[in-house]
């Protein structure tokens, strides 16, 4: 069983930065994709970036610059470096695995940007 656990998010002022991280646990296999998705509150969620297992990336135009994911294989973790946050960057973050075509979800991490 493919299990996902996010951790990091908080209250940020604008401007600041978070770390959030993403491990996984249970087998997955290569090559898979990881990625960050985030819903704000009566909008619908969508992808804030995804990185494959050979470190290809791709990230959505609103957070280009400011945003970097990366993994370690190793440990079956997907991190998000967010800086210059804005908040417009306020919501729900969530870590998603794609593992032999089955998608699995965290249960996601708060962050939330005041002005």
């Amino acid at each position: 069983q493919v299990q996902l656990v996010e951790s990091g998010g908080g209250l940020v002022q604008a401007g600041g930065s978070l770390r959030l991280s993403c491990a996984v646990s249970g087998t997955i296999f290569s090559p898979n994709a990881m990625s960050w998705y985030r819903q704000a509150p009566g909008k619908q969620r969508e992808l804030v970036a995804v990185i494959t297992s050979g470190g290809s990336t791709n990230y959505a135009d609103s957070v280009k610059g400011r945003f970097a994911i990366s993994r370690d294989n190793a440990k079956n973790s997907v991190y998000l470096q967010m800086n210059s946050l804005k908040p417009e960057d306020t919501a729900t973050y969530y870590c998603k695995v794609v593992n032999l075509g089955a998608h699995y979800w965290g249960q996601g991490t708060q962050v939330a940007v005041s002005s």
